[in-house]
């Protein structure tokens, strides 16, 4: 673990000589996920006659560069009078727990917020200088984030069938972290969905009116904890292959259920939604040809924007969930590593 200094500095000038008193306080790294909300701590002196919102007490939030030129200003009050900076601004502020707490609460943490913040409380002759070090962990690479809304259509799922919808495409319920990165990453999806946590949200990229407004900025839109019986899409996360997903060819198009035993008579299975999505994701999979998957849906995963083949962006494309005994598609298989 390692350990920062809390400095608390008194200075005496006597004829001309400066004198210091200099006490360590140790402290401990702050270590933060993507897409936490933390707490950087920093405290007043414990002084009967100082308290947070007294006049002439200055408290000065930096983040400081190995080159002090290039350090950032976070924040900055002066008695009840509050600014911030820069990429804090609207997203820090002080916790004021009580009269003596000049900590701040950071919100929605990147990873661009990694580094080391220096606290400076200065009241005159006696100031008090404290140092942060913050360390953002990254979020999980191999896998990917993806919408799902089953057969029945949007706003379908309760909690309990959410979890187990993820499931039947081999993935999971994703958590708030990981829709963040996948926000990151670029995600918008306009259709609420479940988290892991039983909160319901959904990522905005372009702010648009039928998407919670145009005057609000981007990130993910919310909803909440919600009751676990009311009925919304979801969102799924799906790990990295540990198989081989591939379009098979065939002669012919296919009904669903000739699809299912093409795909058991290579020796393999029909994919499922999360296979083509952590194919298209983590492998770069592409293919413009529409394909059944085990949900009795089609759709084809596009990496290379083209001309007919989702000219304006990378992407799964769904068609739809046909009638199952359409012969119009192909088929995508998963065969699992031994």
């Amino acid at each position: 673990m390692m350990s920062l200094l809390c400095i608390t500095i008194i200075s005496l000038t006597l004829a001309g000589s400066v004198y210091s008193q200099a006490t360590a306080h140790p402290t401990v790294k702050i270590l933060a996920d993507l897409g936490d909300n933390i707490t950087l701590p920093c405290r007043l002196p414990p002084k009967d006659f100082m308290s947070f919102g007294s006049i002439g007490i200055r408290v000065k939030w930096t983040k400081v560069a190995d080159d002090e030129a290039l350090n950032e200003d976070v924040l900055l009050s002066m008695g009840f009078h509050r600014k911030t900076y820069g990429s804090f601004a609207d997203r820090v502020f002080l916790e004021e727990q009580d009269d003596e707490d000049a900590s701040i609460r950071m919100m929605a943490i990147s990873m661009e917020d990694t580094g080391r913040y220096r606290c400076e409380i200065i009241n005159g002759m006696e100031d008090t200088i404290q140092e942060v070090l913050l360390e953002v962990q990254p979020g999980l690479a191999d896998g990917v984030v993806f919408p799902y809304s089953p057969s029945s259509g949007r706003y379908s799922l309760n909690f309990t069938e959410a979890v187990q919808a993820c499931r039947d495409q081999d993935a999971v319920v994703a958590s708030y972290d990981e829709l963040f990165e996948a926000w990151k990453d670029g995600l918008d999806w306009c259709n609420a969905g479940w988290l892991s946590d039983g909160t319901v949200k959904y990522p905005i990229t372009k702010p648009r009116e039928p998407c919670g407004g145009s005057s609000n900025g981007p990130g993910l839109r919310s909803y909440g904890h919600q009751d676990k019986q009311s009925l919304y899409d979801v969102f799924c996360y799906a790990s990295a292959l540990k198989g081989d997903f591939y379009w098979l060819v065939q002669p012919d198009r296919l009904t669903f259920d000739e699809a299912v035993q093409a795909c058991l008579d290579d020796g393999a299975e029909i994919a499922k939604v999360g296979h083509i999505y952590a194919a298209w994701k983590v492998e770069g999979f592409d293919r413009c040809d529409a394909g059944w998957l085990a949900d009795g849906s089609v759709r084809y995963p596009i990496s290379r924007p083209r001309k007919n083949c989702s000219p304006t962006e990378a992407a799964v494309r769904i068609v739809g969930f046909p009638d199952k005994m359409q012969k119009s598609y192909g088929v995508y298989c998963y065969k699992a590593e031994q």
